[in-house]
């Protein structure tokens, strides 16, 4: 009797392919895609930000009074008695919050996820992810996350206007629903959040290759790993915090109304239980990933595998330990400022274990300075310069000081995009012609990292230096000593904007070309511990026609000739 034939698969093609695939690489792409996107819309509305910090003479008020006919009222161009300062104030607060509310959860951490998805099933030689539909319906929530929260500029009210911490009671009794669409948004990306933890967590621990031990694996498989972790334990901690908000906001719970018995400050310790530990998820995929790329363009093992594993373990660990030192003005006993302060100051410890290793692997290497290359080595000084500065605002005297000033928008902005963007861009340049088999032009890339590293520099830069000055953040107008500073940072801001508009450009570009990549195009094959090299570029549907066996105990020590798929 014969076996009856296997039903067919139904397939699609176009954009129903897209909306319907449940397949790693194509919900990497579409993750890439959207975060690259709302790249431009959260740099669209920093923006709008510096160009009404560019003069205190607040430029879009002349502007607006000009196109209304409006003179200057007795009290002044901001005075309260000018009917157009109320309206230009709040949406510039409005401005602020959806600022760093895009980049965070629509930019970030959903770009480190596109290089998640696509690479780390490929680097460890599974087909697919544990669970490809969750994978896939992780990724669609984003959608309806974004359209909320950039839908609230339209209600009544105009959207959040409270800063990206929402700290009460300025959002629980702000006006409007922004807020409300605000704190749905933040729920459905942080569900998001942790349905793709999940997925990680169980793809790496089941669906590695035969013979890839724990201590086999990648380095950016394992960044995405405790990176899962971090996600899984901090993200429900966001939601419960953000839930006492709604349910202030709509059912007058005075969970956080001092007045009704609450307490504001616990909003800030729950909140930023998460918040820490956030600061981490936007960056330790990214250290996983130059990881590789000092490795690859050094033409060198990387140095001290197993100390970089218990490195990035222990800035995980660290992470929730340290919140506090956010909080430090809110008058908490000195006992517990001084553990706060010890603990911030130990958490460099782990990172500068990773930096020492980085930089052990490049000496004595051959160098190759490519693009990815090139912005793996801007992130090392960069990130350096945001760390210092962490370290000052975590003793306790100084951050009295410093608190809520320029000094503290420069240091975390020296992180994310010193940090977390120039990752990114290093990534991009490095995995981009493995996942879609086109090169990217060097010479773009490397122009652009100059803009990008320059602007960095001017801009956050005198950051710190206005803050350090007395300038406060999340204000629309400053004194005048502050001008040609402010005026610095706008210039510094226009530049990284010209580099990522030319990354823009180069991602585009690629795309109307023919492929051109080899499978193996950096020849990094022997140096690399992982199989996405050893495949076509990009992969086929299927990754790997038999799982890849790995015959060897030492991942450092060994190439890929002995562990290629029988496809290729």
């Amino acid at each position: 009797m014969s076996a009856a034939p296997l039903p067919e698969i139904k397939r699609y093609s176009g954009v129903l392919d897209w909306i319907s695939t449940v397949d790693h690489k194509k919900i990497g792409l579409m993750y890439f895609w959207f975060a690259f996107i709302f790249g431009l819309v959260g740099g669209g509305l920093a923006g709008a930000i510096r160009l009404q910090l560019a003069s205190p003479a607040a430029v879009w008020e002349y502007v607006q009074a000009a196109a209304m006919g409006l003179r200057e009222s007795p009290g002044g161009l901001f005075g309260t008695e000018n009917a157009l300062f109320s309206q230009s104030y709040t949406t510039f607060n409005q401005m602020t919050t959806m600022h760093a509310s895009v980049m965070i959860f629509f930019v970030i951490i959903p770009a480190f996820a596109a290089f998640g998805n696509y690479i780390v099933p490929i680097m460890i030689g599974a087909r697919d992810m544990a669970f490809p539909k969750m994978n896939a319906f992780a990724f669609w929530l984003l959608v309806p996350a974004a359209v909320l929260m950039l839908a609230s500029f339209f209600v009544q009210g105009g959207a959040a206007s409270s800063g990206w911490t929402a700290y009460p009671p300025l959002s629980v009794r702000s006006d409007g629903p922004g807020q409300d669409m605000w704190v749905l948004g933040v729920h459905l990306a942080g569900l998001s959040s942790i349905l793709g933890a999940i997925n990680f967590i169980v793809t790496i621990s089941n669906m590695r290759a035969p013979g890839m031990g724990w201590l086999q694996m990648p380095l950016f498989a394992w960044a995405t790993f405790i990176n899962s972790i971090i996600q899984l334990i901090a993200t429900p901690v966001l939601g419960a915090a953000v839930t006492m908000v709604l349910l202030d906001r709509n059912f007058n719970t005075g969970l956080l109304d001092s007045a009704k018995g609450g307490d504001p400050t616990l909003y800030q310790h729950i909140f930023w239980f998460y918040s820490h530990p956030a600061v981490y998820i936007m960056i330790l995929p990214g250290f996983g990933a130059i990881s590789h790329i000092f490795a690859a363009f050094s033409s060198k093992r990387i140095f001290g595998y197993f100390a970089m594993v218990i490195a990035t373990a222990s800035i995980a660990l660290l992470g929730f330990m340290v919140w506090a030192h956010h909080m430090f003005s809110i008058g908490m006993p000195p006992w517990l400022q001084t553990w706060f302060m010890i603990a911030s100051l130990g958490i460099g410890v782990p990172t500068g274990i990773k930096v020492f290793s980085w930089l052990a692997t490049m000496w004595g290497g051959n160098i190759r300075f490519t693009t990815p290359m090139l912005y793996a080595l801007g992130f090392i000084s960069l990130f350096v310069l945001g760390g210092f500065g962490g370290l000052i605002l975590a003793l306790v005297p100084v951050d009295y000081s410093l608190h809520d000033t320029y000094f503290v928008v420069g240091h975390f902005h020296y992180t994310l995009v010193g940090g977390s963007v120039m990752l990114l861009f290093a990534s991009t340049f490095y995995w981009w012609p493995k996942m879609t088999g086109r090169m990217l032009n060097e010479v773009a890339g490397r122009t652009s990292f100059v803009f990008m590293f320059i602007g960095v520099m001017v801009t956050f830069g005198t950051m710190h230096v206005s803050g350090a000055m007395g300038m406060a953040r999340r204000i629309g107008v400053y004194r005048e000593e502050f001008i040609w500073l402010n005026q610095l940072t706008t210039a510094g801001y226009l530049m990284t904007a010209i580099a990522a508009l030319i990354v823009f450009g180069a991602l585009i570009a690629s795309m109307l070309r023919k492929a051109d990549a080899k499978d193996d195009p950096w020849e990094v094959n022997d140096i690399q511990q992982s199989f996405e090299w050893a495949i076509s570029s990009p992969p086929p549907a299927y990754n790997f026609e038999h799982v890849p066996p790995i015959p060897v105990l030492d991942p450092m020590k060994h190439g890929h000739d002995e562990a290629k798929p029988a496809s290729t």
